[in-house]
C-alpha cells in the first residue's frame, strides 16, 4: 500500500525543507522527497559553502595588509586550495547533518529517490531501492533551479566549470574568466581574485551586477578594477575552444571588434534553469512560462492541491524569498485543512532584499533611483559614503556607501542600496522599516547606536532630505 499524508514536499532546498518544518509544526502528516542531498543546492553546492570559501579569501585579504593594522606576518601568504576547499565541504555537511536532524525532529519522512508526478497529488519515488508511490491531500514541488549552460561552452568540468566545479577545483585557476557578473559570477570572481588568480569578467550589458542601482555598479567595477581585476562590459563571448592547456575565447567587445584571448579556466555564470522537465507538470495542467511554474501569491498553480515554491517559479530566484514561500504554502495549505488560527500573506516582492558576497560587498532592497523614476514617483535619494563613518575608518574599510530612495510625496522608503564592508548584515533594517511601511520620519527619529557601521543607514536617509550631519 502506498503511503498517505496531509503533504508530500518534492525537493529539499531552503524552500522545500522549511516548507515541510512549518507544515508539521502546524500537525500536518508531513514526507518529503530528495533525489541527492537534504538542504539541496544552496546548503550543500550554493550560498553557504561558497561563503566559506569567501570567508577564506577575507582572512587571506586581510593577512596580506596586516601591516595596514600595525601587525607584522611573517613570510608569503600561501592558499592551501585544497583545506580551503575541504572546510567549505565540511561546513556544507554540517548543515545537511542539521537539516536531517531537523526531518527526525519534526516527525518528517523523507523519501530519497527520483520524485515524478503522478497526479496532482500523488509522486512515484524512485529510489535505490525501486520505486513506490505516495500521496497527499496537497503536494508542494519546490525542485529549484540548475545552472544554465551556453551551447558552445559546455561544462566539462575541467576546463569549463559551473558554479559546483569552481567549488571543488582540481587546481588553481592561472588565468579565470568568468561569463556573468551577476550574484555567482561576481562572488567567484572576486574569491579567485583573493586567492591571486588573474581574473577576466565578461558581461553582456553596459554595467555589472546589473540589477543593483547603477551608482553600486559604477563603484563595485571600479573597486574590482583596483584590485586587479578586467571588467569587460557590454561584451560577449562568442566562442569557446578548449584544449589540454587550457581556453581559448573569443571575446567581442563594446567596439563590435572580436579578439582572441586565452585563459586556464572559464566559470559559466550566465543565469539559471528550473528543474521542472520530466516530473509530469504538464500533464498534470500547471500552466508553465519558460519552463518556470506558474504561482499566484500564496504559492497556488491553479490546479487543485498542487503548490509550488522557490527557484522552479518567477524570480527573484533567492533562498530566502523560497523559505519565506515555503512557510506561506504551508500555512495556507493549513487554512485549506481547516486551521483558522494561521493567516498565510501574500508575498511582496519589493520587500525582498538581495545580497552579493563579494569584496566589497552588496546588499539592497526595493526599487533604484531609476526604476523609481521611471514608475512615475517623484523621488528624494541620498547617499551617505562610508569614509564619514568613525566604525568604517577604525575598521580600515572606509570605502563604500549607503543610497536611500524616497517618495517625495508620502515620504514611503522606495529602495535602499548599499556596498562596503558588513553591509549584508545591515540591509535587514532597511527590510523592516519597508515591511512596516515606515516613512523617513520615523527612520530619521530612530536612535543607532555609535560607533557602528550601520550610523551611514541614517546618515543616509538625512541625505535624502538634505539634512546628513557628518558629509
Amino acid at each position: 500500500m502506498s503511503a498517505s499524508y496531509d503533504v508530500i514536499v518534492l525537493g529539499s532546498g531552503p524552500g522545500g525543507y522549511v516548507a515541510a518544518i512549518r507544515a508539521a509544526q502546524l500537525g500536518l502528516k508531513t514526507a518529503i522527497v530528495e533525489r541527492e542531498l537534504l538542504g539541496g543546492i544552496c546548503l550543500n553546492w550554493g550560498c553557504i559553502p561558497t561563503k566559506a570559501l569567501l570567508r577564506s579569501a577575507e582572512i587571506k585579504h586581510f593577512m596580506e595588509h596586516a601591516s595596514s593594522y600595525g601587525l607584522k606576518v611573517a613570510g608569503a601568504i600561501e592558499a592551501d586550495l585544497d583545506a580551503i576547499v575541504k572546510r567549505s565541504r565540511g561546513v556544507a555537511s554540517q548543515l545537511n547533518k542539521g537539516v536531517t536532524h531537523l526531518m527526525k525532529k519534526n516527525k518528517i519522512t523523507v523519501h530519497m529517490g527520483e520524485g515524478t508526478l503522478k497526479s496532482a497529488t500523488s509522486i512515484e519515488v524512485k529510489g535505490k531501492d525501486g520505486a513506490e508511490t505516495i500521496s497527499a491531500k496537497h503536494v508542494i514541488v519546490a525542485t529549484g533551479a540548475r545552472a544554465r549552460e551556453l551551447p558552445f561552452a559546455k561544462a566539462d568540468g575541467e576546463r569549463i566549470w559551473t558554479y559546483r566545479h569552481a567549488m571543488t577545483p582540481k587546481e588553481m585557476p592561472s588565468k579565470l574568466l568568468v561569463m556573468g557578473s551577476g550574484a555567482i559570477g561576481i562572488e567567484f570572481a572576486s574569491f579567485y581574485n583573493d586567492m591571486g588568480v588573474d581574473v577576466t569578467v565578461v558581461e553582456m550589458l553596459d554595467r555589472i551586477v546589473p540589477v543593483e542601482d547603477k551608482d553600486v555598479s559604477a563603484f563595485l567595477e571600479k573597486a574590482l578594477t583596483k584590485q586587479g581585476m578586467t571588467i569587460l562590459t557590454g561584451a560577449g563571448v562568442e566562442a569557446i575552444e578548449t584544449s589540454g592547456g587550457g581556453v581559448k575565447a573569443k571575446i567581442k567587445g563594446k567596439d563590435g571588434k572580436v579578439a582572441d584571448h586565452e585563459f586556464s579556466h572559464v566559470i559559466s555564470a550566465v543565469g539559471i534553469v528550473p528543474n521542472t522537465e520530466n516530473i509530469g507538470l504538464e500533464a498534470v495542467g500547471a500552466k508553465m512560462e519558460r519552463g518556470f511554474i506558474q504561482i499566484d501569491d500564496l504559492g497556488r498553480t491553479g490546479v487543485a492541491g498542487l503548490w509550488a515554491i522557490g527557484d522552479c517559479t518567477p524570480g527573484p530566484w533567492l533562498a530566502h524569498k523560497a523559505s519565506h514561500e515555503g512557510v506561506t504554502a504551508a500555512e495556507a495549505i493549513a487554512r485549506e485543512l481547516g486551521n483558522k488560527d494561521v493567516h498565510p500573506h501574500g508575498l511582496d516582492r519589493n520587500n525582498i532584499p538581495g545580497c552579493t558576497y563579494c569584496h566589497p560587498q552588496i546588499a539592497s532592497v526595493g526599487m533604484t533611483e531609476e526604476r523609481a523614476k521611471e514608475a512615475g514617483f517623484e523621488v528624494k535619494a541620498g547617499t551617505f559614503p562610508f569614509i564619514g563613518n568613525g566604525k568604517a575608518i577604525a575598521l580600515g574599510e572606509p570605502e563604500g556607501f549607503v543610497k536611500t530612495v524616497f517618495d517625495a510625496k508620502t515620504g514611503e522608503l522606495l529602495g535602499a542600496h548599499m556596498i562596503g564592508a558588513e553591509v549584508t548584515e545591515m540591509i535587514q533594517g532597511y527590510v523592516v522599516g519597508k515591511t512596516l511601511e515606515t516613512t523617513e520620519a520615523e527612520l530619521m527619529q530612530t536612535v543607532f547606536p555609535h560607533p557602528t557601521i550601520s550610523e551611514s543607514m541614517h546618515e543616509a536617509v538625512l541625505a535624502s532630505y538634505g539634512r546628513a550631519i557628518h558629509i
